[in-house]
């Protein structure tokens, strides 16, 4: 049975029932995998105990339930929700060996050197294009930093570098690239193009207030290059597990 099919009958019905609660549950587990890695590595920089971790992912995972519905309704306006989910809000880059400290154009040149890598990280179907991408508008040109093309997506693909924390004006730089690739570059059989600014850190509610009145299907992601040390974050994991078996579940009233 197709997943757009009606059920035909009980049966059918019960099996798309539990179904669809297997995948929900998958893509919960997923967000809880994200979750507990970013705080555990979080723990391990800021140097708290398993105690103050459990109490930082209980209260960020009952403030994500409850501003689940808001949030779904912000991305649908920013970022079209049959594209989120093909990428990613933050990536690793430990592979890159960048200086420290380093430049945009020290980041740049070490994606293209391992670019490998890079696309791994991001992900399926992405083509790699060119770095530095020429852009000209009436007397004024510019440079895309890196640009791809997605073959499932059908589209552009411009990653703009940031080395610095989000800010809403690099936005303005982006959409200007989008703009001008939807016009003059992009072919009559393709979507729009699609931006992702790469920046070293950001703040959600800044990236939210930020896109909720762009036109352009743009996104802000934040990039690693180091990772805590493996066998310290391995051991604030088992400790963590430990005291999970022993807490009550999550209680968000």
């Amino acid at each position: 049975m197709s997943d757009l099919s009606p059920p035909s009958g009980f049966s059918d019905l019960a099996k798309l029932i539990l179904e669809r609660r297997a995948r929900v549950a998958r893509l919960v587990n997923v967000e809880l995998i994200d979750l507990y890695w970013v705080y555990l590595a979080y723990a391990v920089r800021e140097g708290l105990s398993v105690r103050q971790l459990r109490q930082a992912i209980d209260s960020a995972t009952c403030e994500r339930f409850a501003l689940a519905d808001q949030k779904l309704a912000t991305v649908s306006r920013e970022f079209p929700v049959e594209l989120a989910g093909r990428f990613k809000d933050s990536y690793v880059l430990d592979f890159l060996e960048l200086p420290n400290p380093h430049s945009e154009r020290d980041l740049r040149k070490a994606l293209v050197r391992y670019l490998g890598d890079f696309l791994r990280e991001l992900g399926r179907d992405f083509s790699f294009i060119g770095q530095e991408y020429p852009i000209q508008v009436g007397t004024r040109d510019g440079f895309i930093d890196l640009l791809f093309f997605h073959r499932e997506l059908n589209c552009l693909i411009a990653i703009e570098l940031k080395i610095t924390a989000f800010d809403p004006a690099h936005l303005g730089q982006l959409n200007f690239y989008l703009e001008a690739l939807d016009r003059d570059v992009r072919k009559p059989h393709e979507n729009p193009s699609i931006g992702i600014l790469l920046c070293a850190s950001k703040d959600d509610e800044v990236v939210e207030y930020a896109l909720s009145r762009s036109l352009s299907p743009a996104m802000v992601a934040e990039y690693q290059t180091k990772l805590p040390d493996k066998a310290l974050l391995q051991a604030k994991l088992h400790e963590f597990l430990a005291l999970e078996t022993e807490s009550d579940p999550i209680n968000c009233e």
